[in-house]
């Protein structure tokens, strides 16, 4: 496309482009074929029947010179750059407070891998954006058609997700803290009319260096905006256009992207053809609003004469997409698209600030918040057979001009500088007069080292930060910040009430009790007092499914809980919904009501290829806190049957355990009969964990927290599982055939056998004695105590005999031995076991005495010497009892009886029989006698 095919107009600029490159380069080269094909670029988009309107996006000069278009061409078409499915949504946009963002959202994909769900796209409006304007005048123009051209949000993900997995994109200044609003467009690939910035690193260094600027946001304000804010319509389109075919040219070779960017060009330029074509209409009447690096487009599908059928559309995936508004703010679109902090806010005041200038009149939808009741709309007027007049070259009179000087704005600048003061002294810091003076000068010093005769908002911006904020920030926000504010401030859109999906209509119309305005940013507290009025027991319900569904501050529980089996009188919480409105709004893609999207969610994390058993124990457990659904609970505990059986690990034990113990809790209160699934769950999990409970004991992996676990299931639910039908053997050849190597799994080890009586208190004793005598030992003792602290769990009743082994290795042992391992001791106790020190402490506080004094004369009790609590009484018997069974002679009714049922025909031996001293059966027999004599002196 050289200078042949041109139109002529912009020959006299070719030639002196031609001179310079030959001036500079010394002869024709790359120089030379780059001018002159910036120059191409633009008589080409300025020769398109169909006029092309490239814009910036969020840019007020853009947004301007599209309102004086818009007002002068009235055109029946407007072809828009943003993704095509989207289009239903836009008449929404009344309903809203801007800045919103127009979103596409897919929880449930299919076609894309499973590892992007979910999928976003948002695409975020401003007042001041030319995409705006264009949207409002459409939308409230009778005999006007809005036609979205750009690709839809499903070949977003097709075509350059590896472009987009990093959806925050660079920021310009990297140090800006992320504020709380910056993420209102959570992970969301964004898409924009007009991402308009060097793709040439070295280019965009070059221009910040030699514009004396700091970033590309306000090189764009002072070089671009500025000279563009009052310029004619043939002047800005001619600039941008040269701005695009300039970034274009020099872009790197990045091929993907520049796959993407002229694929899109060619579903645009396809799509427009296609509206042509269908609707009869003549490209004269339309308007093609799209970004100045697109309109430079050089595609052989570029214009309404381009060429066809060479490419096709790809089909849409079967992912199902929904759509919906969120709101919006300044520092979200700023991190999302790499802005500057503040540039966005700077720009909306600059567009209030041309307005009152030029005396534009913008286009707003009409019942928007915040707009003025307009008077009935006019139809187009009747179409006119005048030609507009033919192009002319407006490039080079604007290349040659020297930059305006603004004059100094003495008014405005001290007006910044009092308010900024004014706020800077609300915020804590100690600014006064004289800072405000500073401000003043030091702005006007800086537009002077920048060769600006008008300070602009990022040299008051610098000002500010240099005069008043000194070696710290009192407050929330620093000067950057207040500067921002002041300019425009971090706007925040809302979505209308009319505009949220059925989900979030129905969560505010259920909250209306409370009588708080919810829609409102901010925390509000909410006081129910449920036991006075009962109705608002309907919104606790409500507020609670929040608190699961949503980010954590939504609605947060100030004073109230929930638990099984309890429900609160009075409850006090802490609610933001209006400054979570994005996720409320989300949470209505997932379903018509709270009820529904909750139990969706538990069904997916009970059924998911990552579930556990303690997961779906937790499904279990809030389907019963939430939903109240027996039918879904008995459902989910079934399932949690299949998952224990499946499970090789014992890693959530713990958690099985806790969870298991409320729920059984929880049914044996609340229901005549335990339900089915339970019953079975603790006859699996007695076989599940008696089979793992050898391997626990040597696996490294294993902690001693969760074999104490496991060993606290088998033990708290023995007694039910024996009724059950399972078999105490199990458990007990488990325990003999588990031997461990770590000394905090053979003490927990030690306490099971305690339990089942296969070991004895006594010899638990020794075998603790023995380890403070070995002095091989002894380093590990700490460990020996951790195990005997998390066997409390299991064996609670062992809480005395933890507290000997303590006391007595603080006892016993010297200074030399017992300081070193001392932190060890501290810091295993409290890393392991601190939920249990409650109870060691506890019988700690029953043994040992309460008074200081009392512990000198203070002797341990397992230092006293055991006596046999039955020796008198059993020798106060044996000097009174008569000797021989005569209560069985004086009433032998009873024993006839038994000797009848077992068949026994002898008779009654004489009472005064020589041969039968005493009771016969205890001297023929005395291994009993002796075992119970035994069992009661140990204990």
């Amino acid at each position: 496309m050289s200078g042949p095919q041109g139109s002529g107009v912009f020959t006299a600029l070719r030639t002196q482009l031609q001179e310079a490159a030959a001036e500079f380069a010394g002869g024709p080269d790359a120089l030379e074929g780059i001018l002159l094909g910036l120059v191409d670029d633009v008589d080409r988009a300025v020769r398109e029947p169909l006029e092309i309107f490239p814009v910036c996006h969020h840019s007020p000069a853009s947004a301007l010179a599209m309102a004086r278009r818009l007002r002068e061409k009235q055109p029946k078409v407007v072809y828009l750059e943003l993704c095509e499915d989207m289009a239903p949504l836009l008449s929404e946009l009344r309903n809203c407070r801007l800045p919103v963002a127009v979103q596409a959202f897919a929880g449930e994909i299919d076609g894309f891998p499973q590892e992007w769900a979910p999928l976003s796209v948002v695409a975020p409006i401003t007042e001041a954006s030319a995409e705006y304007q264009a949207i409002a005048y459409a939308l409230d123009t009778p005999g006007v058609e809005l036609v979205l051209v750009d690709r839809s949000s499903d070949h977003v993900f097709q075509w350059d997700r590896a472009d987009t997995a990093d959806t925050g994109g660079t920021s310009e200044e990297e140090d800006t803290p992320q504020a709380e609003e910056a993420a209102l467009h959570g992970e969301a690939v964004g898409v924009e009319i007009g991402d308009l910035r060097p793709r040439f690193a070295e280019l965009e260094e070059h221009l910040l260096r030699h514009g004396k600027v700091r970033h590309w946001s306000e090189w764009w304000h002072q070089y671009v905006e500025v000279p563009l804010g009052d310029s004619d319509h043939d002047t800005y389109r001619q600039v941008m256009f040269l701005i695009g075919s300039l970034f274009r040219r020099l872009a790197p070779g990045d091929g993907d992207r520049v796959r993407v960017d002229e694929d899109r060009e060619r579903y645009m330029w396809t799509r427009m053809r296609e509206h042509l074509t269908t609707t009869g209409a003549d490209p004269e009447d339309c308007l093609y609003v799209c970004g100045a690096f697109h309109a430079a487009s050089r595609v052989e599908e570029f214009g309404v004469h381009g060429r066809s059928g060479a490419f096709t559309i790809s089909p849409r995936t079967a992912t199902t997409w929904q759509y919906g508004l969120i709101p919006s703010s300044h520092a979200a679109i700023e991190a999302q698209f790499g802005l500057a902090a503040g540039s966005v806010s700077i720009a909306a005041a600059q567009w209030q600030k041309s307005l009152k200038r030029t005396k534009v009149r913008p286009y707003r939808l009409e019942g928007q918040a915040g707009a003025r009741a307009s008077r009935a709309k006019k139809a187009l007027p009747a179409a006119t057979s005048t030609a507009e007049a033919p192009a002319t070259d407006r490039l080079s009179g604007f290349l040659h001009q020297p930059p305006v000087l603004d004059g100094l704005d003495e008014a405005e600048l001290l007006g910044w500088s009092v308010d900024i003061v004014r706020a800077a002294r609300r915020n804590g810091y100690l600014a006064s007069t004289a800072d405000a003076i500073a401000v003043f000068e030091t702005s006007i010093l800086l537009a002077g080292m920048r060769d600006r005769a008008r300070p602009t908002p990022y040299d008051f911006q610098d000002a500010a930060v240099t005069c008043i904020e000194k070696d710290r920030v009192p407050g929330r926000r620093d000067v950057r910040r207040l500067v921002e504010i002041m300019m425009g401030g971090d706007r925040i859109g809302q979505v209308g009430y009319e505009a949220l999906p059925p989900l979030a209509r129905d969560v505010y119309d259920r909250l209306k009790p409370l009588g708080l305005k919810l829609q409102q940013r901010g925390v509000q507290r909410a006081l129910l007092d449920i036991a006075g009025r009962p109705e608002l027991e309907a919104c606790s319900d409500v507020l609670w499914m929040l608190r699961r569904l949503m980010p954590q501050g939504a609605a947060r529980p100030i004073m109230g809980e929930r638990r099984l089996g309890e429900r609160s009188i009075q409850e006090s919480w802490d609610l933001a919904l209006g400054t979570h409105q994005r996720a409320l709004i989300e949470l209505g893609y997932e379903g018509v009501s709270l009820e529904q999207v909750l139990e969706q969610r538990l069904r997916r994390e009970a059924y998911g290829p990552r579930a556990t058993t303690a997961g779906v124990l937790a499904a279990v457990e809030d389907t019963l806190l939430y939903l109240r659904s027996g039918r879904l609970a008995d459902e989910l505990g079934t399932h949690a049957l299949k998952v224990l059986a499946a499970e090789r690990s014992v890693d959530g034990a713990p958690e099985v355990l806790r969870r298991a113990r409320a729920l059984l809790a929880y049914y044996r209160t609340s229901r005549p009969t335990l339900p089915a699934w339970i019953e079975s769950f603790v006859k699996t999990g007695y076989a599940h964990y008696c089979t793992l409970l050898p391997t626990a004991f040597r696996d490294e992996d294993a902690t001693v927290g969760q074999v104490a676990a496991m060993l606290g299931f088998l033990f708290s639910m023995e007694s039910l599982a024996l009724s059950l039908g399972c078999d105490r053997t199990q458990l007990e050849l488990a325990v003999a055939q588990s031997h461990p190597d770590d000394p905090s799994k053979t003490a927990l080890l030690w306490a099971a056998q305690v339990q089942l009586g296969t070991l004895s208190r006594t010899e638990l004793r020794s075998r603790c004695d023995a380890l403070l005598d070995n002095p091989l030992v002894v380093p590990a003792y700490p460990r020996y105590l951790n195990g005997f602290v998390h066997a409390l769990e299991p064996v609670p009743g062992l809480a005395d005999v933890v507290v000997e082994a303590v006391s007595n290795a603080f006892g016993r042992l010297p200074d030399t031995v017992l300081l070193p391992w001392l932190p060890l001791l501290i810091t295993t106790l409290r890393k392991g076991a601190a939920d249990l020190a409650p109870l060691l402490i506890r019988e700690a506080g029953r043994i040992f005495p309460g008074r200081l004094p009392a512990l000198d004369a203070w002797v341990p009790p397992w230092r006293t010497p055991q006596e046999d609590p039955f020796a008198a009484s059993r020798a106060r018997h044996a000097a009174t009892a008569p000797r021989g069974a005569t209560l069985l002679a004086a009433h032998p009714s009873a024993c006839d009886a038994v000797a009848g049922l077992l068949g026994c025909e002898e008779g009654w031996a004489p009472t005064g029989d020589a041969g039968a001293p005493g009771a016969v059966l205890t001297v023929t027999y005395p291994v009993t006698a002796e075992a119970i004599e035994a069992l009661l002196a140990s204990g």
